[in-house]
């Protein structure tokens, strides 16, 4: 039977040890045009959360928190419903797409003075609910952010495989601390959280944030399901977005290769202009064809890839100077 539906007081204080023990936990759940698969999402993440309870495991005023980020469907009509009949259905409406990561943060940031810990997972069921009692296990021994690691990629196609492969092969070469094989199914416990809103920036890469942030740490591998329902909304063009905002927002190492890049042209081109003085004197080449015509591919070529590449740094430092909100909530279910 569903609870009656009141107001809850986000404000009264848990002790610490049943912070630990017993901790009000929040499950956030970003959400684009996910009609076909959320009254499925809500019935098992519900049955997981009452359990969890019964147990004696999580406190009676735990919550889902799900975040509409600018769906085009009925997402946010039937989350409305499903509020009216279920106390622990809340969520946050956004004013328009503003992006996974952002959803994301939204939702965490929304919910940071109503937990003791928070679970955030995709809407689509494919990351495995029941890894969340492995999760709470974790934080009751002490972890601070615990990652979900996939075990296997599930059914994907292997072009998102070797794709999933290439990022995170990208995302350590350069430097950037990822946890490999962890989607954003985490969960973080509420100093994490503190510290999170101290996060001012931008260009969001919460994998990164949370990799670099030093507290204790642990790993639960779970299963990769299949979609309940509907397809994928993330396509190639996000997860190479997504692999351009963490490189650049954790890494300065392109702009060293570039440096290095420069070192060994000047070089080349020292050892050309060594080559090019003795076949003139030996009277085995063109005269000026040598000395313009290779250095106009080489230096052009080179000088169009290393602009663009400063560019996409520039454009990062455009977008933090603005200082723009990174969300607008535009209306929430409590």
């Amino acid at each position: 039977m569903p609870l009656t539906k009141q107001e809850p007081n986000y404000h009264q204080p848990i002790a610490p040890d049943l912070a630990r023990t017993r901790p009000r936990l929040a499950i956030v759940v970003p959400c684009f045009n996910e009609e076909l698969v959320i009254r499925e999402t809500v019935r098992r993440l519900a049955a997981v959360l009452r359990d969890l309870r019964e147990k004696g495991q999580v406190a009676p005023d735990s919550f889902l928190f799900f975040v509409d980020d600018g769906s085009v469907d009925r997402t946010w009509g039937l989350l409305c419903e499903l509020n009216d009949s279920n106390p622990e259905v809340k969520g946050l409406k956004l004013a328009r797409n503003f992006g996974h990561q952002n959803a994301v943060l939204a939702g965490l940031l929304t919910v940071r003075h109503r937990a003791d810990c928070v679970i955030s997972m995709d809407a689509d069921l494919q990351h495995d609910e029941q890894a969340i009692y492995d999760f709470l296990g974790k934080y009751r021994d002490g972890a601070d952010i615990v990652y979900g690691v996939r075990r296997d990629a599930g059914n994907v196609p292997l072009s998102k495989k070797v794709g999933s492969s290439l990022f995170y092969w990208l995302m350590t070469s350069m430097g950037a601390k990822v946890v490999k094989d962890h989607p954003d199914y985490r969960l973080i416990s509420a100093r994490v959280l503190d510290t999170l809103a101290d996060y001012k920036e931008v260009n969001v890469f919460l994998r990164g944030i949370f990799a670099n942030m030093g507290f204790r740490s642990e790993v639960v591998y779970f299963d990769v399901h299949d979609r309940a329902a509907g397809t994928t909304h993330y396509s190639w063009r996000k997860m190479i977005a997504l692999a351009l905002d963490g490189v650049t927002s954790f890494s300065v190492v392109p702009l060293r290769i570039i440096a290095i890049g420069g070192v060994l042209i000047t070089l080349g081109a020292l050892a050309m202009t060594a080559f090019i003085i003795v076949s003139a004197l030996r009277g085995d080449v063109v005269p000026g064809w040598a000395s313009t015509v290779l250095p106009i591919y080489a230096l052009g070529g080179i000088q169009i890839m290393t602009i663009g590449l400063v560019a996409e740094y520039i454009g990062k430092i455009y977008s933090e100077v603005k200082q723009r909100p990174r969300f607008i909530s535009e209306q929430e279910l409590v």
